[in-house]
């Protein structure tokens, strides 16, 4: 038998509460960027594991949450490597940044709604040139790394 899982509005709560008082680089609250990558994840048909992953894709990398927490979390497997794979490491390359992506299955998926909502260029529209430049640049690499859109 296995042990109950967090359901999807539990895990929003969760990731919501852990990122409250946070702001993007536009400093909008940061939960708006985490419900639009759950969103783009549902508009590509992804799975609850892909939505529950999207609202904690941030959350050990921005210390938001431990990774003792994801571990211990009433989470499926399959949610907590991808939030692993999303998770970068301090003077990580991008290119093993995107290895371990396109090697955890699921990941791909949840990184694209990621980059198409940083990369949206009204969001962008709010930052400064060399922002807007270093951003734009850094998103297009990464995509190009991880290869055409699935």
């Amino acid at each position: 038998m296995t042990a109950p899982r967090l359901s999807l509005p539990e895990v929003e709560r969760i990731a919501r509460a852990a990122h409250a008082g946070q702001t993007d680089k536009a400093g909008r609250p940061y939960a708006e960027h985490l419900a639009a990558v759950a969103d783009g994840v549902r508009a590509r048909g992804g799975d609850d594991d892909q939505l529950a992953a999207a609202w904690l894709h941030d959350s050990v990398e921005d210390h938001a949450l431990t990774g003792e927490w994801l571990a211990a979390a009433p989470l499926s497997d399959r949610t907590r490597a991808i939030v692993l794979a999303l998770t970068r490491h301090p003077g990580e390359p991008p290119e093993s940044y995107a290895r371990r992506i396109l090697g955890t299955p699921g990941a791909l998926l949840v990184k694209e709604a990621d980059l198409a909502h940083n990369a949206d260029p009204g969001r962008l529209a709010v930052l400064d040139e060399a922002s807007r430049k270093r951003l734009t640049e850094k998103y297009a690499r990464m995509r190009a790394l991880l290869g055409p859109p699935s």
